[in-house]
């Protein structure tokens, strides 16, 4: 029993000094991470006040800084106050001094007081300005700080040279109660385990502590407990075992002496011990001839009975205590809650600006613009989604955390995703001169069911990490089935040592060769994705290999290769764990937060899948993840299941193209594009096989796939060789006067440089500029070859697949519709009415909740309210409320109709209202369902998400 009264009294005290620790994660990040500081007195007084209920055994937390005596004259001055001793004198000339710069209100008194002031050298018993920690009663709560503080000397110098948490001996509170002070080392930079202590010292930003209530704390438990009467529990500060020191419970035995049990108390300090002692209070005397008598007899039988008697109720009292510790595990697990919390309000307060932002810029591009200010506004609202989805990565981290992150399972084209992908970073790929390419085998389904925006999260954050730390080579994305995968790897398989492919070391890594058959060139770290295992995989899609599977599941294995820097030997542990990085030196040289993986390898798992890596030292990484998906039958796809499709054109059909192409690899997939748009192709190594092609020379002749003479010529920009614009189209016209060729081919040049550059270089009919993708390429044949893109192929408003009658586009949607917007930010005003209004709504706009129900009153005009959740006076939640009971009082006055009627004016009366949120927390999700809002878009919204939002409000079927 005294086991278990100690292990609950260490975990709750254990989170109480989570709680004491997030306040110095808070102060080390505002304070030093932010430039200038984004945290003051004033804003951490009202932080900590406003979580004091999380630490209701603290009496007051502060922050003292360090300051070395070169910087105390700039410390004073922009303090506006000087550093003071613990007796209210200027402090002396000592090498550094520890002044209180943030406390809680409650001891604001301590601002400025030095608490490395305290004498140094005394013995232990003298520390306390002579007085013993058992006589230390304060008569106020400004001299126990005092006190406390002078310890802190110590404590503060043990603390910042072991990087943990440091508690004093034991002394009176203001209250009476006996108490301890913690505190907490805050460095300037996250510091590994094996730190020396010098580098500890150097590092030191300053501390934290905070005064725990170590009694109440112990009768809280005890409270909690069932039988705690019948016990005596003393806690003890066994550091000096001489001496050792009461925490709690009276040093006067009660009653006669009882056999006791002493548990080791771990309160994180491994310098302070601390036992917990149990005993009974009082211990039962029974002479041996009583149990001889008849008296004796029955007193045995009612002991026998008690004895049952207990038991039975020590097994209800023991689900009694198992009931409350999952209760108080519940409240520690409640913490995190004031982190999703604080998440959430920083969150929101960075999105609510960056939605006027990303708004004015979508608006501003939809004006006329020159080529110039288009660039500047594009690559401005680029930017702006960046930060969105840094902030939208540490949310989701939170989500995971919390197991509160779900996958959607709608309909999606994967290929139109990769694509997308790879324009996200295209432009950086062609500043640093890389391969940027994407292969998709022929036999993953076109449409397939599950969640597109995780799945491109995962490729964005692997590509992305490729783009940071390739400077030269290639970055290569591959997604085949899962069957065929296996079975090229199990054919070609390489041992995979230590992540180095069976190299022993970085040197034979590096020098193993010096030209390889991949897409660049330059060796891939993951030996088994090589040629011959890209040739099986391609032969396996010939033949048409059946799939092994009888479900409706699709297994598909994605990998992302570059040649990068490589992942160091000691660092490759530590790769998905979150906030991590191979050193110190990996953000500052090449940024990021370290989240990206650690999120990605979660939405993996989530997926049913595993991710892996190989990487190897200054020669680069392949991460390969595997994704179980649904398929899904195109026509099968209907109203509830939307869709965003980029239909590729079908005007190519027929049409082939020859290609000059030295690389295997990179040849293979530019003809997978090609193939996306019906042209069939065939390739060749150099320009003189081509020749040998196009005119059916030297025993060469077009392939089955390609039948007819090619209309078009694509050449690598690495195969074009020098004077080679004269020779070619020389060489095509003599070809075309001795009747070999009706019509030159246009001539393309593949070339990852700009094309208006590249034009102006090469003599060339066009410039297809790399990295490669369908709908890219279309655009630049359709204007070489003089093609016409028929209307119904082209893209609609919604860029959805069902909105190619206009029937399920956006505009169609809110064409003519009253809407009523509630925001009490004007720019958030003017983005939302102007997005509505592009797409033909009648918008009105108010900015409180009291002016939106004043229009709301029956019978009003709206089809549709778009309500802001943070508004001064009256928020959302409030007016939804109103709102709610306006519909339901109307409702009741027209009882008196029929049931059907009823039903058609209840429907009538129900005005769909959506929150615009900030906040993106589930919590704020579900307080918007309860207090009667239809569903939320988050700010900032994008087409695809406001289409969704309103659809079923204001679709078709609602309409009519």
């Amino acid at each position: 029993m005294c086991e278990e009264r100690a292990r609950m009294l260490q975990d709750q005290f254990a989170v109480s000094v989570n709680h004491v620790h997030a306040l110095a994660i808070l102060v080390a990040t505002f304070h030093y991470d932010k430039h200038p500081p984004a945290l003051d007195q004033d804003t951490f007084a009202v932080y900590a006040a406003r979580t004091a209920f999380e630490r209701p055994l603290l009496s007051g937390v502060a922050y003292a800084q360090r300051v070395v005596h070169a910087d105390r004259e700039s410390f004073e001055r922009q303090q506006g106050w000087i550093i003071k001793t613990m007796k209210h004198e200027p402090s002396p000339v000592q090498d550094e001094y520890a002044p209180v710069i943030y406390s809680q209100e409650t001891i604001s008194y301590i601002e400025g007081l030095d608490v490395m002031s305290g004498e140094v050298g005394l013995p232990l018993h003298r520390r306390f300005l002579g007085l013993q920690a058992r006589s230390c009663y304060c008569g106020s709560s400004e001299l126990c700080w005092v006190l406390r503080l002078q310890e802190d000397r110590e404590n503060i110098l043990r603390a910042r040279a072991t990087g943990k948490a440091v508690l004093t001996r034991p002394f009176r509170l203001m209250s009476d109660h006996l108490g301890v002070v913690l505190t907490f080392p805050v460095y300037l930079v996250d510091l590994p385990n094996d730190t020396k202590v010098e580098d500890r010292v150097a590092a030191t930003a300053g501390y934290l502590g905070g005064a725990f209530d170590v009694e109440s704390l112990v009768e809280n438990l005890l409270r909690q407990l069932a039988g705690n009467q019948e016990l005596v529990v003393n806690v003890y500060d066994v550091t000096n075992h001489s001496n050792p020191l009461v925490m709690y419970g009276s040093e006067i035995p009660l009653g006669s002496p009882s056999p006791s049990h002493t548990s080791k108390l771990e309160f994180g300090d491994p310098f302070r011990k601390h036992n917990m002692t149990c005993r009974y209070r009082n211990k039962l005397h029974v002479p041996w001839s009583a149990i001889t008598t008849p008296s004796g007899v029955f007193v045995i039988c009612m002991l026998v009975g008690y004895i049952l008697f207990a038991a039975w109720s020590r097994y209800d009292n023991v689900k009694e205590d198992c009931r409350k510790m999952e209760a108080l595990k519940k409240r520690a697990e409640a913490a995190d809650i004031a982190k999703s919390q604080f998440l959430a309000t920083v969150s929101h307060e960075i999105r609510t600006p960056m939605n006027g932002v990303l708004g004015m810029l979508d608006m501003l591009l939809d004006t006329e613009l020159k080529s110039t200010q288009r660039d500047y506004a594009q690559t401005a609202q680029v930017c702006g989604k960046a930060l969105i989805s840094l902030i939208n990565e540490v949310l989701d981290r939170a989500k995971i955390e919390a197991g509160k992150l779900d996958l959607e399972s709608v309909p999606f084209d994967l290929r139109s995703i990769l694509d997308d992908v790879i324009s996200l970073f295209s432009a950086k790929s062609r500043e640093k001169e890389i391969e940027l390419a994407v292969y998709v085998s022929e036999r993953v389904p076109e449409i397939l069911l599950g969640d597109p925006g995780r799945f491109r999260q995962i490729i964005t954050n692997l590509v992305g990490n490729s783009i940071k730390f390739t400077e030269r080579g290639h970055i290569f994305v591959q997604v085949h089935l899962a069957d065929h995968s296996n079975l090229a790897t199990e054919a070609k398989n390489e041992p995979v040592i230590n992540g180095m492919n069976g190299h022993k070391d970085d040197a034979s890594a590096i020098y193993a060769s010096a030209s390889h058959n991949t897409l660049s060139g330059y060796e891939a770290a993951d030996s088994r994705n090589n040629w011959e295992n890209f040739k099986l995989l391609l032969s396996y899609e010939k033949n048409e290999m059946p799939y092994e599977s009888d479900s409706d599941k699709v297994t598909l294995v994605v990998s992302v290769e570059d040649t990068g820097i490589g992942i160091p030997l000691h660092a490759q542990g530590r790769v998905f764990m979150p906030f991590m990085q191979a050193d110190s030196s990996t953000s500052r040289n090449y940024g990021g937060t370290g989240i990206g993986l650690s999120i990605s390898k979660c939405l993996v798992e989530i997926m049913g899948g595993q991710i892996n890596f190989v990487s190897r030292p200054l020669v680069g990484s392949t991460f390969t993840f595997t994704a179980v998906l649904r398929r899904c039958d195109k026509n099968a796809i209907n109203d509830s299941k939307t869709v965003l499709l980029h239909p590729l054109p079908s005007s190519f059909k027929g049409l082939s193209a020859l290609l000059v192409d030295k690389r295997s690899v990179r040849a293979t997939v530019t003809k997978y594009h090609l193939q996306r748009l019906g042209i069939a192709s065939e390739v060749v190594g150099t320009i003189e096989p081509a020749f040998g092609v196009l005119s059916g020379r030297n025993g060469r002749s077009l392939t089955s796939m390609v039948k007819k003479q090619p209309c078009m010529l694509l050449i690598e920009s690495d195969s074009w060789g020098p004077q080679m614009d004269v020779s070619l189209h020389a060489t095509l016209q003599e070809m075309k006067q001795n009747d070999h060729i009706r019509v030159p081919p246009k001539v393309f040049l593949l070339s990852a440089a700009e094309s208006d550059k590249v034009k102006t270089i090469y003599a060339v009919d066009s410039v297809i500029t790399k990295p490669l993708k369908a709908s890219a390429l279309a655009a630049c044949l359709f204007q070489a070859l003089g093609i016409t893109q028929p209307s119904n192929e082209k893209r609609d408003d919604a860029g959805s697949l069902h909105g190619r009658d206009g029937s399920g586009s956006l505009h169609g949607l809110l064409l003519g519709k009253n809407i009523l917007v509630v925001d009490d930010n004007k720019v958030n005003l003017r983005v939302a009415a102007g997005t509505l209004k592009k797409y033909g709504a009648k918008v009105e706009c108010v900015e409180s909740g009291k002016d939106a129900l004043s229009l709301l009153q029956m019978p009003h005009k709206f089809d549709l309210c778009l309500m802001d959740i943070q508004m001064p006076e009256m928020d959302g939640f409030e007016a939804t409320r109103q709102i709610r009971a306006m519909e339901g009082n109307e409702q009741a006055s027209d009882s008196d109709d029929s049931s059907s009627e009823n039903a058609a004016k209840t429907d009538k009366w129900h005005l769909p209202i959506l929150a615009m949120t900030a906040d993106v927390i589930q919590a704020t999700h579900e307080e918007c369902t309860k207090c009667g809002m239809d569903g939320y878009v988050s700010k900032p919204f994008e087409e695809k998400q406001l289409f969704q939002a309103v659809q079923k409000f204001l679709g078709p079927t609602t309409s009519s």
